[in-house]
């Protein structure tokens, strides 16, 4: 291997400040996760909970963006993806700081006695369908083991008063999410609509909500310019991560 080059393992992604490991996990490395953990709303973080956290992605995201008082708690369902992000905190700058629970997040929520600056989740959003190749996957692709009704009630149970609720969803399915959010007391103070390129849709949404009312700042980012390369507003929300930015 020549000087200054990055070996990069097979069996996950490797960033910028730290490699994950994803082979033992239904859902892998994406870009849903990787904007969501650029794009959520850290300044004055003290605690943050990481629901579904699958190989560890947010959790290892937000730790490299807060700062070193931050304690973050990560729980998965699955015991495979739970123990595959304890190797990937392990190996990480910020272990100390990030704890992984292998877990029921409703079950779990009822025993926590902490409430959260910050609570992401990139959920499952597919309603149940086409059979998956494992019961693992199916897992974190549908909603059958955690609905959207019950990971907004699990967000209410340990928010802050002035925290604030991340998910990333479809376009139109996080239309429905926030129909459902504010009917169940949240409101919505950040949405960013992604598409692809200038010329499309949106495909996807972030979406920020807080149990305290307030303004709501609404924009879009488009992932690649014309020239099919990352437009700048991508390469400025992520190049922290990214090691070709």
């Amino acid at each position: 291997m020549s000087p200054g080059k990055t070996l990069l393992r097979r069996d996950g992604f490797t960033f910028k400040q730290f490699f994950v490991a994803h082979d033992r996990c239904a859902m892998k490395v994406g870009t849903d996760g990787v904007l969501l953990g650029a794009w959520s709303p850290v300044a004055g973080v003290k605690r943050i909970l990481d629901i579904g956290t699958g190989s560890g992605l947010l959790a290892l995201m937000l730790a490299q963006r807060t700062g070193d008082t931050v304690a973050i708690d990560a729980v998965e369902l699955d015991e495979a993806a739970a123990s595959q992000a304890r190797e990937n905190v392990d190996e990480s700058l910020w272990k100390a700081r990030i704890q992984v629970h292998s877990a029921d997040i409703q079950q779990w929520v009822k025993q926590c006695t902490q409430r959260y600056d910050l609570i992401v989740s990139n959920p499952p959003y597919f309603e149940k369908g086409v059979e998956c190749a494992s019961p693992e996957r199916e897992q974190a692709r549908y909603t059958t083991t955690l609905d959207h009704a019950a990971l907004l009630a699990c967000a209410t149970e340990c928010i802050t008063e002035e925290g604030f609720f991340c998910v990333v969803l479809p376009e139109n399915i996080g239309n429905v999410f926030t129909q459902n959010a504010l009917e169940g007391g949240w409101h919505l103070r950040l949405r960013t609509d992604i598409s692809d390129t200038e010329g499309r849709l949106p495909h996807r949404v972030l979406l920020a909500f807080s149990p305290t009312q307030g303004e709501c700042f609404s924009d879009r980012l488009v992932i690649r310019g014309p020239d099919q390369r990352y437009s700048e507003g991508y390469t400025a929300l992520t190049q922290a991560f990214y090691l070709f930015m």
